[in-house]
């Protein structure tokens, strides 16, 4: 069961919704609130009817050699397969091949830092996931290896070309949802209270996250000095579109949105809806941050005892004083006085960089071929590997 109807007595009340945005917006939060993912959810709920070692493979293969290699598939995975397999109208072969390579004019440290200070720290400022990680015993051990994971799953994402059907993007996308589904059922297994904080990872929090992998990390990049021009965001977000819809995102939640203005339109709404960060979440966000710290060091050239102190910074600076205050996140203002002038120095070098056409393409083309040459190499099983299948660790 994905559904319930009742507004969640944790959440924001409906009049406050419905005063501040609408009775529409309002109405369509008590959908979001209350709706998980239904074709992801009955194929679990299959699986869990059928036997787990007999659904695993039939799902695996289905994901990686499409609906047509499966022969007499259970009615939920064949539901689910033929959904993904139709695209939206959007998409084209500019968007898969294309629309993404901006994301590849930044280094990867920029990226794991965005990720961490900016995306997965607002991500964990959402009560609900804070609870669905401490209900399934994940909230603090495992904080370095989902980070790891998670940027594994979206550099592979955002490859050009790799959201084609069974292509190594489009696998690990739906892979990440399967996890999702998965995360789910375990958490109502486990005593997760919906009537309190909605249905566990429903349709608010994962457009909520895909404005973190989007809107906060693209602004948290250009407060590091790397930029994106207005065409490039409008690509970019067009790209994460198909993402959202592999996800299993409502369209509603997420399509039409072509720049910050727009995202933070949607995105206010979904905050409205959120609800106060709690100790678990800044358990999780201290935790995060601890774990990519000394990316800091060789990155931005700074002494070992100013790697953290600088992270903080750094977020304070994505966040801003209130979330960096609920989130238990202290000021740091030596590290932040010596950050401007190396966020200074780094927004120079990227400008004489975009300046020569050629340069820039290059810069991109090896970005992309080192993460290609990455991916070629034999690695552990991701959580949204095992995820996928009904294997958790």
């Amino acid at each position: 069961m994905t559904v319930t109807t009742s507004w969640p007595v944790g959440r924001s009340a409906h009049g406050t919704v419905l005063a501040q945005f609408g009775e529409g917006r309002a109405d369509l939060m008590r959908w979001a609130l209350t709706t998980g993912d239904p074709l992801a959810d009955a194929v679990v709920a299959e699986m869990h009817e059928i036997g787990l070692s007999r659904a695993r493979p039939i799902l695996a293969r289905g994901i990686r050699e499409g609906l047509a290699s499966l022969d007499d598939p259970p009615p939920a995975v064949a539901a689910f397969l033929a959904d993904v397999e139709t695209p939206p109208p959007y998409v084209d072969d500019t968007l898969l091949d294309r629309l993404s390579l901006p994301f590849f004019s930044s280094p990867t440290p920029v990226h794991i830092i965005s990720l961490s200070a900016g995306a997965l720290v607002r991500v964990y400022e959402s009560p609900s996931i804070a609870k669905v990680l401490s209900t399934t015993g994940r909230l603090v051990d495992r904080a370095e290896r989902r980070l790891t994971e998670t940027g594994t799953w979206l550099t592979q994402a955002m490859l050009p070309g790799s959201l084609r059907r069974g292509g190594p993007g489009y696998v690990a996308t739906l892979d990440v949802r399967m996890l999702h589904a998965h995360m789910r059922r375990l958490a109502r297994d486990r005593g997760y209270d919906s009537s309190v904080d909605g249905v566990p990872i429903n349709q608010a929090d994962l457009a909520r996250t895909w404005m973190d992998f989007t809107l906060t990390s693209y602004q948290a990049e250009e407060l590091l000095g790397f930029d994106l021009t207005g065409r490039e965001l409008a690509g970019l977000y067009r790209y994460w579109w198909y993402l959202g819809h592999l996800l299993g995102i409502d369209a509603r939640l997420i399509e039409g949105i072509t720049d910050h203005e727009g995202a933070r339109r949607v995105d206010d709404l979904i905050q409205s809806v959120t609800g106060p960060a709690t100790d678990e979440s800044a358990r999780l966000a201290d935790a995060t941050l601890t774990s990519v710290a000394s990316l800091l060091q060789g990155f931005l050239r700074l002494p070992p005892r100013l790697t953290r102190p600088a992270l903080d910074a750094i977020t304070r600076r994505i966040h801003g004083t209130r979330m960096s205050r609920d989130l238990h996140i202290p000021a740091a203002p030596l590290a932040d006085a010596l950050l401007t002038p190396a966020v200074a120095s780094l927004g120079v070098a990227r400008a004489r960089r975009r300046s020569s056409p050629h340069r820039w393409d290059a810069t991109v083309a090896a970005n992309v071929a080192a993460e290609r040459q990455r991916f070629a190499q034999p690695g552990d099983p991701t959580a949204y590997d095992r995820g996928a299948t009904g294997s958790h660790d």
